[in-house]
């Protein structure tokens, strides 16, 4: 364990300061490159030494070893440092590798990784294992603790342990606990999250926020309980509440909530004097999202809406990095940082043509370099495909629930009441309503009712990615959700649509289910031609792969599916236990 408690050993540093000296030699050098001094706000020109994966000297010197080293000229170019994310979700169809490698692309070279996955799928000891095998890889990565489930758990308590939850929190790779979705919980007076609140800031880590819509009179308690930060200021109005009540602010920008432009638009009218506490994030936004950019994206947005060009910059990189307290690795090109450094063509301009991800070529000239890193052996960590010891019977498609569950939109929903003949083999394909069940991953238990709005012509629909991991039929035809859900299970775990007999689609998720191993491009491409055919079956709303994720999650409003029973979030209630199998 003492190997991993500092980012570079002794003799490590002693090299370092040996390539002052002249002893060696740096392995690149940058020359004559505009880069961002984004303490003295200043674009400045500058010689900057590089040795493997540590910016070793930022000034006008050159070194006077230069043997085996690799001079670049960087004349005309403009060097930022490696924007950061601050809230990534790293399971949202893609991997955590796939989703940093393709944000690399775009000069996201760190990235701050929700750990809710491995949390809840994997042992300890393997989630540790792997953490420590992805920190072999050029990108960044560190991660949160999660304290509570965002779903009803039927051994909750086994998993969100004192033990499981202290280990995560005392390990060197998590900068926050958090996100706290089950803030409510904590307001009705949960003592254990508060004392893994205080635990964590005993270990000077942060708290990352959920707190859509929340008072100021909340925000306030919620403050004062150990919050620090807060990502779900939907306007600019609920952005100034939050500084106002002393949060640092993480402007999102995401598939399902792509806020950022009014939320800028009114900072500037509100004449705000400084951004110095506010940074973005794409909350874990699906593939699609994706395609044409990542923070960088961000960043364009905020230069358009008139945000100061240093203090866009800094919301991406520095910001973000004195927050977490990482700046002494991160956020800015300067003496001892690592070699995490965008090129630029214009100053305005922050989609990189070149990237270095610990002093590693990533993207040069445009193309994505070829990595030497060995693909990683998923399996050995406990991420196989998915494996069910279970078949899927006729009792578990029969629907006699009164009501059913409404989609008003691609993540909230309400109950209704059912009015519809639902014995029938196949429903109707003039309405909306489709046969929807939930059967808890380990085969134990299932919730059999009626989804109204997610489609009205889709005959069998499966998936395995799901918030709580487990699966969701839906469809018109019980016999093409019959289909749909074995074919999903001998592709070992994924999304899967059917019609009148034939597979339509298929989304394998190899990684239990829920992430694939295929780049992101590849993925992209997947997700799209999922959401084509489930619009022109009647999908209507903008995220099908959200509406997926939430139909476990209690966080958000009104009605939700879960392992336990048919849960109403309001209430914390369970409106219809789960049948056991």
């Amino acid at each position: 364990m003492l190997e991993q408690r500092y980012r570079w050993k002794n003799k490590q540093l002693r090299e370092h300061v040996s390539i002052i000296d002249g002893k060696m030699a740096p392995t690149i050098v940058l020359v004559n490159g505009v880069y961002l001094n984004q303490v003295l706000e200043e674009w400045m020109e500058a010689n900057i030494w590089i040795y493997k994966d540590r910016i070793i000297y930022v000034g006008d010197k050159m070194p006077e070893r230069q043997e085996g080293c690799e001079i670049i000229d960087c004349t005309g170019q403009y060097l930022v440092p490696g924007y950061i994310e601050p809230h990534a979700h790293p399971a949202q169809l893609y991997n955590p590798v796939t989703l940093a490698r393709h944000a690399a692309q775009f000069g996201t070279t760190t990235l701050i990784n929700d750990n809710m996955t491995l949390f809840t799928l994997l042992e300890k000891r393997k989630e540790f294992a792997l953490l420590k095998e992805l920190r072999n890889l050029p990108y960044s990565m560190f991660w949160w603790a999660r304290l509570d489930s965002q779903t009803e758990l039927r051994n909750e308590e086994e998993i969100f342990s004192h033990a499981n939850v202290k280990s995560w929190l005392e390990h060197d790779g998590v900068l926050q606990a958090g996100e706290l979705t089950g803030w409510p919980r904590l307001l009705d007076g949960d003592d254990m999250m508060l004392h893994w609140m205080q635990e964590a800031k005993r270990m000077r880590k942060k708290i990352e926020g959920h707190f859509p819509g929340s008072s100021e009179k909340t925000l306030a308690k919620l403050m004062l309980l150990g919050a620090e930060c807060d990502h779900e200021a939907m306007t600019g109005e609920e952005v100034i509440r939050r500084l106002g009540q002393g949060y640092h602010v993480s402007l999102r920008h995401s598939s399902i909530r792509p806020d950022l432009p009014g939320i800028l638009e009114y900072l500037q009218d509100y004449g705000l004097k400084s951004y110095d506490k506010c940074f973005f994030n794409t909350d874990g936004s699906s593939p699609g999202f994706y395609k044409e950019g990542f923070t960088d994206s961000l960043i364009r947005i905020a230069i358009e809406k008139g945000v100061p060009l240093i203090d866009a910059y800094n919301m991406a990189s520095l910001n973000i990095a004195r927050y977490y307290n990482i700046e002494y690795l991160h956020g800015n090109i300067a003496t001892g940082r690592v070699a995490n450094i965008n090129f630029l063509k214009e100053k305005d301009n922050p989609t990189p043509h070149s990237v270095l991800a610990k002093g590693q070529w990533v993207k040069r000239d445009g193309a994505a370099c070829v990595e030497h890193t060995p693909s990683l052996q998923w399996e050995e960590y406990g991420l196989s495909p998915l494996k069910l010891d279970w078949e899927l019977t006729e009792d578990d498609l029969q629907y006699s629930m009164p009501f059913g569950i409404n989609m008003e939109n691609s993540v909230i929903t309400k109950p209704y009441s059912i009015h519809i003949d639902i014995s029938r083999e196949v429903l109707d394909m003039n309405h909306d309503e489709c046969y929807f069940t939930f059967l808890s991953r380990d085969g134990q238990s299932r919730i059999n009712t009626l989804l109204k709005g997610f489609a009205s012509q889709l005959y069998g629909f499966a998936s395995s990615f799901t918030n709580s991991g487990d699966i969701i039929l839906i469809g018109k035809s019980r016999h093409d959700m019959a289909l749909a859900f074995n074919r999903m299970k001998e592709i070992g775990g994924g999304i899967v649509i059917a019609e009148k007999g034939d597979i339509l689609f298929e989304m394998p998720l190899e990684l239990q289910g829920v992430m694939s191993k295929v780049s992101l491009p590849d993925l992209i491409k997947q997700e799209g031609r999922m959401k084509e055919l489930l619009m022109e079956r009647g999908y209507r709303f903008e995220d099908p792969m959200y509406s997926l994720l939430f139909f476990t999650s209690t966080h958000l409003p009104y009605i939700r599916v879960t392992q336990a029973g048919l849960y109403e979030v309001m209430n914390k209630s369970i409106l219809f236990p789960a049948i056991m199998r």
